[in-house]
């Protein structure tokens, strides 16, 4: 038998299947991801949070797998064709591509060409033919002639004459040879190791789809093809640009009829023992090979490798979407300090919104720095007065339209006002239009225009990125590439689970957090975050985790999934403002009567807490691994695992792409990574892009594992194409830009110009694929 899904699980994690089962019970009881891996680890036996994901999602697959396995089971034991074999191969299936394969010939379908043959008495010409091919086709067909007929299952046209004989004869051995599941197993196999993607461009299409240029005329390897390109190739053939379609490497172009048999044909011909030896029927039975590859099995793999491709290339989309969304949610908050953020715009002006220490918005205006109007003076008396009266500390400013015109602007208040020590950052605005159009912003603020939400949600990013993210659909903060072209509900599910392991390792302030951010806390439903709101607003700030319990619908068990997650800050006990777990205060009451100290003299006291040994105070409860976590935890509650808060500084006179020269060393905020490079912003409305062989003097497989979203680095400008506004960056500051007249292809292969695909503008919109300047600085290994 096949192991268990337990088993499976521990195999694929490297865990006992102790852990896996005791993390499922959890799981199936309705314990959260973050919980079971912060409180549940003597359980799990310490599985942590990423492993939890995956087993999550891979039982999810598997318990599907064992529910198909049931229903095909009990379909052929209906029909009555089950075999002790086919079952056994059927229990053995390890995945659900071969459980289609061996069902497919019990799987009731539509009237085929080869059942209507078999109503008509074909099978023994078909059978006598495959097992004697000396046998003349036509002699042996003259004997099958029969009358149009009319069954239970409608009409049958019946034998006419020997043509009609062997056609239904060909027809019922095509069908039983495109549905051998070995066969078909050998075969995907062979077109997987041995398949080339093919694109040309639809005649005619050839100006509207010229962001697909690099794929007018693309060949690879099926196994090569990375994820960018999988996805741009079907937007373009989905878009109605390219032809995209599947061959085997030994066919440059569509065989002749009479062309020597390929692999596969060759693969069909050996599993049923036909091969030309000059016999009467080996013709006949060749032509019925030939037509099961070409009608039948190729056609059915080429669907589903093509489909493979796919699922595998928005898997990676998906991931590195969630990689990138991680280290947005997580980076560094610039803290409870005031914060003025601009939202830059031209003709409609910069919105202002103040918002104070707790992300109050204190006064909003709009001001006309900029053509038309060009008040800047105003302008500055404006924003001086409004950052005197609220003794503003930071300037956030939005990367859109005007951006840099708007940094310059704070540049100018900030000389003006020397005396605040203001400081001034620009952060990405993407989905700021999002929030300040939603539900949550007209109740949050309701009396507000929408224009001036999103300078709100600008300024409040700044002091929390992750408080005010989260009130954003995560697909809208736009991190991710072909984010549209991928499964909408796996991406959503990945994604939100992104958002709520970020908000749980960081852990929630309750008397402060908006009900978005509490809806993320584990075991908090959207309900229960809003009446937690609710309550807060009508009895005040709570004194104690404890008074949660008081909220309506939050009952015992939700208590236990987020308490200790959420923070209760200057509370009746320290500890509600830790990570330590309410069920756990009594252990931690025990080690202080043990040690003779109170809670307030422990709480950060290392040199105390690093004497005590987590052993002592294990039990059957409690285990070593939550005694050493509740230690850490005291000696420094509540501690904020986001990075300190540093900002990069653009240059003086560099706003727009046409101020860049190469060899220009600039710094800039990674606003993306991809599979194949990192985008990062300069601050000249534009993105470059990093390339992944311009990352490190060391060969990189993943830039993710060389920078972050979010992260600020130092680049040199290689190559600039103003009228295009693309832009190669490189990290190796050693580099060189290319000499002058170099042509694309002395510096660049191939794949590695499709991997860049369209430099990366608008974070909030899909870059889309290809583009002659990718030629120009794809390849940069010095």
């Amino acid at each position: 038998m096949l192991p268990t899904i337990e088993q499976r699980l521990a195999a694929e994690l490297a865990a006992r299947p102790a852990q896996v089962a005791a993390a499922i019970a959890l799981l199936d009881e309705g314990a959260t991801v973050p919980f079971i891996a912060r409180y549940r680890k003597e359980a799990t036996g310490g599985l942590d949070d990423i492993q939890l994901r995956l087993l999550e999602e891979r039982l999810r697959y598997l318990r599907e797998l064992e529910d198909r396995r049931a229903a095909i089971v009990a379909s052929i034991n209906e029909q009555g064709k089950m075999t002790p074999a086919l079952l056994d191969s059927i229990m053995h299936a390890e995945d659900k591509t071969r459980l289609e394969d061996l069902y497919l010939p019990y799987k009731q379908k539509r009237r085929t060409k080869a059942q209507i043959a078999i109503e008509a008495g074909l099978a023994p010409l078909a059978e006598g033919l495959l097992a004697d091919p000396s046998l003349h086709p036509e002699t042996e067909a003259a004997k099958f002639l029969r009358e149009a007929f009319t069954t239970s299952d409608g009409n049958n046209p019946g034998v006419a004459d020997t043509k009609a004989a062997l056609d239904g004869a060909r027809q019922i051995l095509m069908e039983r040879f495109a549905e051998d599941a070995n066969l078909v197993q050998s075969l995907r196999e062979y077109v997987q190791d041995h398949g080339v993607v093919d694109s040309k461009v639809i005649e005619g299409k050839q100006e509207e789809g010229e962001k697909f240029a690099d794929y007018f005329d693309y060949s690879e390897p099926l196994a090569n093809v990375p994820s960018h390109r999988a996805l741009a190739l079907m937007r373009g053939r989905r878009e109605g640009i390219l032809d995209v379609t599947l061959r085997l490497d030994t066919e440059a172009e569509k065989p002749k009829w009479d062309a020597p048999p390929n692999p596969c044909e060759s693969r069909i011909a050996a599993k049923f023992g036909i091969k030309s030896a000059g016999r009467p029927a080996d013709k006949w039975l060749g032509d019925t090979v030939r037509w099961t590859w070409r009608v039948k099995s190729f056609m059915h793999l080429e669907t589903e490798l093509m489909g493979a491709l796919r699922d595998k290339a928005e898997a990676d989309a998906i991931g590195v979407f969630a990689t990138n969304l991680k280290a947005l949610l997580l980076a560094a908050p610039a803290g409870p300090r005031a914060t003025m953020g601009l939202d830059p715009g031209l003709r409609t002006g910069v919105k202002v919104a103040v918002v104070d220490t707790t992300g109050k918005v204190v006064e909003t205006a709009t001001v006309y720095p900029h053509q038309p109007r060009n008040d800047w003076e105003g302008t500055l008396h404006t924003l001086g007065l409004l950052a005197a009266k609220h003794q503003v500390s930071l300037i956030s400013i939005g990367n859109g339209t005007a951006s840099r015109e708007t940094d310059k602007l704070a540049q100018d208040l900030i000389k003006r006002h020397a005396e605040l020590k203001m400081q001034k950052i620009v952060v990405s605005e993407a989905g700021a239009s999002v929030y300040s159009a939603s539900e949550f912003a007209s109740k949050e603020l309701p009396d507000m225009d929408v224009s001036l939400r999103g300078a709100v949600s600008i300024a409040r990013r700044l002091q929390d990125p992750l408080a005010e993210l989260v009130k954003i659909d995560p697909k809208s903060i736009g991190v991710g590439q072909y984010q549209h072209d991928v499964s909408q509900s796996q991406l959503a599910r990945t994604l939100d689970a992104v958002v709520e392991d970020c908000v749980n390792a960081v852990g929630v302030d309750v008397n402060t957090a908006s009900a978005p951010l509490l809806a993320r806390v584990s075991g908090l439903s959207s309900t229960v975050a809003q009446s937690i709101v609710t309550y807060r607003d009508a009895k005040g700030a709570f004194t104690s985790r404890a008074a949660l319990k008081a909220v309506p619908r939050l009952g015992d068990k939700t208590f236990e999934q987020a308490a200790g997650f959420l923070r209760v800050m200057n509370g009746d006990n320290p500890l509600d403002a830790s990570a330590v777990h309410p069920e756990s205060y009594p252990l931690v009451q025990k080690i202080l009567a043990d040690i003779g100290k109170d809670i307030k003299a422990v709480i950060g006291a290392g040199a105390v807490l690093k004497t005590l040994s987590p052993a002592r105070y294990a039990d059957d409860k409690f285990g070593v691994p939550t005694v050493t976590d509740i230690l850490k935890e005291l000696e420094k509650p509540g501690r904020d695992p986001r990075p300190e808060f540093t900002t990069a500084t653009f240059k003086d006179g560099v706003e727009d792409v046409a101020d860049l020269r190469p060899d220009m060393i600039l710094e800039g905020v990674v606003t993306n990574v991809a599979a194949f490079g990192a985008f990062v912003d300069i601050g000249v409305h534009q993105d470059g892009l990093v390339h992944i062989s311009a990352l490190s003097n060391t060969f990189v497989k993943d830039p993710h594992t060389v920078v972050k979203a979010g992260q600020v680095v130092k680049v040199k400008v290689l190559e600039v194409d103003v009228k295009r506004k693309r832009i190669a960056l490189t990290m190796r500051l050693t580099d060189s830009a290319p000499a002058a007249g170099t042509r694309p292809e002395q510096r660049a292969d191939r794949n590695d110009r499709r991997a860049m695909g369209q430099q990366h503008k608008s974070q909030a919109r899909d870059p889309a694929p290809g583009g002659s300047m990718a030629a120009a600085f794809a390849k940069l290994r010095g």
